[in-house]
């Protein structure tokens, strides 16, 4: 099983993923966050992303001090002078939550943060179900979720139509 806390194992993944390995070290974004136990998660790290696939970047960030939180990363220079962000509190799941999207390079990067680890976060919790599935069922079926996300549709409701999955979002979290 892939460590998908330590980002070498994108430096021997697909050229995409060595790239976003290069991008993610030369900005020092991990180190930057690496108060708020950042993972990367998403469609990057298992090889099922598509063009306008994002770096998903998770973290524990106490809500309560989500003020904190931006300033760390203002102060350090995550974010490009001269880049446009968003930032947008919602709540996913009856959790609040934080999100920032903004580029670096050729990639858009979405930091999420909510009030729990980052290990227990779904989206850390989907990518390791959805790493299984992949390994279970192999190229083709790998080949058939890309297509999917090729035509717009997102990664686990792509998962639940080739598994039949009622609800994916929570039926995932159970495998």
């Amino acid at each position: 099983m892939i460590d998908f806390t330590n980002l070498n194992y994108l430096k021997s993944g697909s050229e995409r993923q060595k790239r976003a390995y290069e991008v993610l070290e030369q900005y020092k974004v991990f180190e930057k966050l690496k108060t708020y136990s950042p993972v990367l998660a998403g469609t990057i790290p298992i090889g099922i992303d598509v063009e306008s696939s994002d770096l998903d970047i998770i973290c524990q960030v106490d809500l309560q001090f989500k003020e904190d939180f931006l300033d760390d990363i203002k102060s350090g220079k995550l974010i490009p002078a001269d880049g446009d962000v968003t930032i947008e509190n919602i709540i996913v799941h009856e959790e609040n939550s934080i999100v920032l999207n903004f580029r670096l390079e050729e990639f858009k990067i979405e930091i999420f943060g909510q009030n729990k680890p980052s290990l227990q976060q779904n989206a850390y919790r989907h990518m390791l179900a959805e790493h299984r599935i992949l390994q279970e069922k192999g190229e083709e079926f790998r080949h058939k979720i890309i297509e999917l996300k090729k035509q717009g549709i997102k990664t686990e409701p792509a998962f639940g139509l080739l598994m039949n999955l009622e609800n994916p979002y929570e039926d995932l979290l159970k495998f």
